[in-house]
């Protein structure tokens, strides 16, 4: 059996003690330290005190719901995050940062067919980072179907700006979930949640039996004939910051966002074609 790599074991050791609920003192101490330390702007949720481990922090949930544009034609970030880089996909090429590719084909795995992977070739493509200090959890960007669900297991590589720049294929080696969605009209894209260092749990309320940074060394697929989730759905979180990746269907997306923007879920990042 393939021996798990170091940085899942790291990502397991340390959520073992993120999910650990301290007495509550001490776990003040924590929870406040993370909130000084990394700068996170508590105003639309519960005080720090309120949290029982410190991955409860990092998976806390908006106290009120984001208002966000019900146009059908609009397209919303998912998450609060940086985008680390947008725009067109060259035929399967997509930028991982300036002046570093990385192919789309390759990202998707092997649990597609190559004419499903085609679906997104001369696409759009935008890459979301969310930081330790971001809202770690993720939405549904417009109305949908799902398709078929695909976790990759993989490594625990951090995913910031420094690691992506140095690092070739950071995306395609770090452990991912990978989703084909289909929108009202017909067309088709992929989110693909990517892990990152420390934690590396990324869930899936859709889909329970995906269990990331957990024992499985291959790649495990789920299909569905009537997945319907409406735009704003809140269907899981990182417990860590991490990355996903939107690529969709060339003549889909008008995008609205630039490289180097900080987003917000609920903003409207593009419009449907």
């Amino acid at each position: 059996m393939e021996k798990r790599h170091i940085t899942s074991l790291i990502s397991q050791n340390f959520g073992k003690f993120a999910s650990k609920e301290f007495p509550r003192w001490f776990q003040n101490i924590v929870n406040q330290s993370y909130v000084s330390l990394m700068g996170l702007d508590m105003s639309e949720f519960h005080q720090p005190s309120g949290y029982k481990s410190l991955n409860a922090l990092f998976t806390r949930r908006l106290r009120e719901r984001r208002n966000f544009s019900l146009d059908g034609d609009d397209f919303i970030s998912p998450c609060d995050s940086y985008v680390s880089e947008c725009g067109d996909l060259q035929v399967d090429y997509a930028l991982q940062i300036k002046g570093m590719r990385y192919k789309t084909d390759e990202l998707l795995g092997d649990n597609f067919t190559q004419e499903q992977k085609n679906i997104v070739h001369d696409g759009k493509f935008i890459n979301f980072y969310l930081s330790p200090k971001d809202y770690h959890r993720y939405h549904i960007p417009t109305n949908l179907k799902v398709l078929k669900a695909v976790h990759v297991p993989g490594k625990f590589y951090p995913v910031n700006v420094p690691s992506l720049k140095k690092r070739l294929n950071l995306f395609i080696e770090n452990e991912r979930v990978v989703i084909l969605c289909e929108t009202t009209s017909g067309k088709r894209f992929y989110m693909v949640l990517v892990s990152a260092l420390n934690v590396g749990v990324m869930q899936v309320a859709f889909e329970p039996l995906i269990q990331t940074n957990a024992s499985a060394t291959t790649p495990s697929s789920y299909e569905f004939k009537n997945l319907f989730l409406d735009k704003g759905d809140d269907f899981g979180c990182f417990e860590m910051g991490s990355t996903i990746v939107i690529l969709a269907q060339k003549d889909m997306l008008d995008l609205k966002v630039n490289t180097g923007d900080n987003i917000k879920f609920g903003q409207t990042i593009a419009s449907l074609k």
